[in-house]
């Protein structure tokens, strides 16, 4: 049996909406630029597809049965809606909007902050930013580009490294008062200390890792908290909470402002990083072409600036 629900044939519903609005079928003839037997004729066909009449022939014109205002009013609603649709969709093609992909940590420490920059330089663009922290495949999603953390390299997809992982522990500067810390990383063992949460095998550097590479191990006097995204990780830190392991130059401004200070000497530098990820089925976009050269200018300034990245002779490199 024929689905109640099925949809009457839907051409001819514009035909139907536009012979209600004159109350002619000459009139909405002449509007579609067709002839008045040819909506006659559509509009015959729906009648026979509902199997009741819809309007009432009558002498000087044409008036709609009870069945054709119904049916009338959810036409009306439904091509509004779908007008208002196209027109958003339309608005947004000619502002050019990017959808950027990448993690809580960079939106909200790195990019977030410079949005308003990009802005000045690229008034007519939109972006558009879907963050996530679980790793994903971006020939899979409904973005234009990724800023992705890793090692690389990512099936089908062109990666440029913006930034290399390089970790330094932080600490609001009532806890590194509290605990009397003086930069050595023995020191913290003992204490509070902030995980992000990740599935494994884990994707960027670890407390464990991060004891290994001063050869040092965790006490079993420490005790720490974990959280599922970077931000709270970094609210924590700020809130006194523990040690967090910062990464650079995603907290560079909160040093900078002391909100957070760090709780060692030197940082930990390792091959992992953040990249630019592009699919390699994509053409480039005008829009994409642009932020690409933006987004590669700022991160190669801000690494220039960061006092921990001139530390490098100093930096340890993970094995």
């Amino acid at each position: 049996m024929a689905s109640t629900r099925r949809l009457p044939p839907l051409h001819s519903l514009v035909f139907f909406e536009a012979a209600v609005r004159h109350l002619s079928f000459t009139a909405a003839a002449q509007e579609l630029g067709t002839s008045q037997p040819a909506v006659s004729q559509r509009i015959g066909l729906l009648e026979e597809d509902l199997g009741v009449p819809l309007f009432k022939r009558e002498h000087r014109g044409v008036s709609l049965t009870a069945d054709g205002v119904q049916l009338f009013n959810a036409v009306r609603d439904g091509l509004a809606d779908i007008g208002d649709a196209a027109a958003k969709i339309r608005a947004r093609r000619a502002r050019q909007v990017l959808t950027v992909a990448t993690d809580f940590g960079f939106a909200a420490y790195w990019l977030m902050p410079r949005l308003g920059a990009l802005r000045e330089l690229v008034p007519d663009l939109d972006v558009r930013i879907v963050t996530t922290q679980n790793e994903f495949d971006i020939r899979g999603e409904s973005v234009d580009v990724a800023i992705a953390f890793g090692s690389g390299p990512w099936p089908g997809c062109a990666a440029t490294r913006l930034f290399p992982e390089i970790v330094i522990p932080v600490c609001s500067p009532q806890f590194q008062s509290r605990h009397g810390l003086n930069g050595q990383p023995s020191a913290l063992a003992r204490l509070p200390l902030l995980h992000l949460e990740s599935a494994e095998p884990l994707r960027w550097l670890g407390w464990d890792n991060w004891f290994a590479l001063q050869s040092l191990s965790t006490s079993d006097e420490s005790h720490g908290l974990t959280l599922n995204n970077y931000p709270l990780v970094i609210q924590a830190a700020i809130a006194g909470q523990g040690v967090a392991l910062g990464w650079v130059p995603l907290v560079d401004e909160l040093v900078r402002s002391g909100q957070l200070v760090p709780a060692v000497q030197h940082a930990v530098k390792t091959a992992r990083g953040y990249f630019l990820v592009e699919p390699h089925a994509q053409r480039a976009s005008e829009p994409l072409r642009r932020f690409r050269q933006w987004i590669i200018g700022e991160c190669e300034s801000a690494l220039l600036q960061s006092p921990f990245y001139t530390q490098n002779k100093a930096v340890a490199q993970e094995p």
